[in-house]
């Protein structure tokens, strides 16, 4: 088994027996590289039966046997949930596999696990409030806040004062794990945001570091099919237990993952636009249109740079709208053209539409250049984002757009549109072209743009 990276310990240590009947996945065998790291407050995210509790107990483990005498806390919400989840299985779970040679003698009444070297790890619950008044009363050198969605941010600034016991060769250290909740928690905030929750200061960078895990990358200690099971949820509990991704949250939002997935189509793998088309699932297809919204990108280098949105999507023999796919792309301008005219080819459509707010003529003469008969609309936006977005955001309350599989990255900014503005990191540009190409299809132009003769 191979041992995480920590600094060499000074004093009395115990150095845990190594087995070859248990290996870390690839994905944990990261996080374990990650937890080895100079930061104070490691926060492991993912989905269900991911691995990252194991991950965690494993380390706070392997710190015990390395700091004689040190006491270490594993804290959840609720008492009863700490002692099924840690105290009868994950604690026993990781003896038995990583550290068979090592006795440990649990104290149930009191609540803690004794080591050889007198190391001690204290399992409760933040609502046992005699368990908590006996853990807040002595000192530890790791606290872990075991689904730290479920603990509120007050009763961690309550634990971390604990946070003080002196061991030679062992920092202090936090450990959280979470399946992600919506981007208003703490975690969000601190490790993505990387802001205090309550005051809104910068935090130190340095001190802070997080990892997704994925059940996906777990799947040799999970039942077969519960990978399939996850996959298939509805897609906020997917984007939480599956993919283990914060969802967005905010106020005023145009769209919701509800909204989005209650018409959403999931093809199966390998399925195509024609296979769809012949099964049913997908009604015949009165117009196709790609849409793009240029950014002024001059080529990959500039991961600064706004993305070119290009989003293909189509009207259906039912009046309804399907978007067929999203073929953004951070590029320059010779590239995203030829993905824009290749995109065209390949869902046969009948139109480009071009944004030419940034670019003005440059946009239409570069796709012409790539094929000069294909049929170009070019659009300049005469309103808001945000404005332009919300009769768009109205055709999906009346569930009369579908979206053909999943496109998580346009999602993502079509959750971060309020009617405010967008809320998101850069500029939505998957987002204009989704809302060009349903104008387009859907809505009479003076809705969100006025169209300008084209120039050949």
């Amino acid at each position: 088994m191979q041992l995480p990276a920590l600094p060499p310990m000074s004093g009395a240590s115990l150095r845990p027996p190594t087995t070859r009947r248990f290996r870390l996945t690839e994905r944990q065998t990261l996080a374990n590289k990650l937890l080895a790291g100079r930061q104070k407050h490691t926060l492991l995210r993912g989905g269900s039966r991911s691995g990252k509790t194991f991950v965690l107990v494993r380390a706070i483990v392997l710190r015990a046997l390395r700091g004689a005498g040190s006491r270490h806390a594993i804290l959840r919400f609720r008492g009863n949930a700490a002692r099924a989840s840690i105290w009868l299985d994950t604690f026993p779970k990781v003896m038995r596999l990583c550290f068979p040679g090592v006795s440990w003698k649990p104290h149930k009444q009191d609540g803690y696990i004794a080591l050889p070297n007198g190391s001690e790890v204290w399992v409760g619950g933040l609502d046992d409030h005699e368990r908590v008044e006996k853990i807040l009363g002595m000192e530890f050198v790791t606290l872990f806040y075991n689904e730290c969605s479920q603990i509120p941010y007050g009763s961690v600034l309550m634990a971390r004062t604990r946070l003080a016991q002196q061991i030679a060769g062992l920092q202090p250290r936090e450990y959280f794990d979470c399946n992600p909740p919506g981007t208003g928690h703490y975690t969000y905030r601190l490790w993505k945001e990387g802001r205090d929750p309550e005051t809104g200061r910068p935090v130190d960078p340095s001190q802070y570091a997080e990892l997704g895990l994925n059940p996906e990358d777990n799947r040799d200690n999970i039942a077969s099919d519960y990978v399939a099971t996850l996959d298939s949820l509805p897609e906020k509990q997917r984007r939480r237990f599956f993919e283990g991704e914060w969802s967005p949250e905010i106020e005023g939002a145009l769209w919701t993952l509800e909204v989005i997935d209650r018409t959403r189509i999931e093809a199966r793998p390998g399925s195509t636009l024609d296979t769809l088309l012949e099964s049913g699932a997908v009604p015949s297809l009165k117009r196709v249109v790609v849409a793009v919204d240029p950014s002024g990108a001059s080529g990959r280098e500039g991961e600064r740079s706004d993305e070119i949105g290009i989003v293909v999507a189509a009207k259906g023999s039912d009046g309804k709208a399907y978007v067929l796919a999203d073929r953004s792309i951070r590029a320059g301008p010779a590239e995203w053209a030829r993905r824009a005219v290749h995109a065209f080819d390949e869902f046969r459509a009948d139109r480009i539409v071009a944004e030419i707010n940034y670019g003005g003529a440059m946009v239409e003469h570069t796709i012409k250049t790539v094929r000069s008969s294909i049929p170009v609309t070019v659009i300049t936006a005469s309103r808001g984002k945000a404005v332009r977005a919300e009769p768009v955001s109205a055709l999906y309350e009346k569930n009369t757009v579908c979206h053909l599989g999943r496109f998580p990255q346009l999602e993502e900014q079509m959750l971060n549109m309020s009617s405010a503005g967008y809320v998101g990191a850069k500029s939505p540009d998957r987002l204009d072209a989704l809302v060009w190409a349903l104008s387009e299809l859907m809505l009479a132009p003076q809705h969100a743009f006025s169209v300008q003769p084209l120039r050949i």
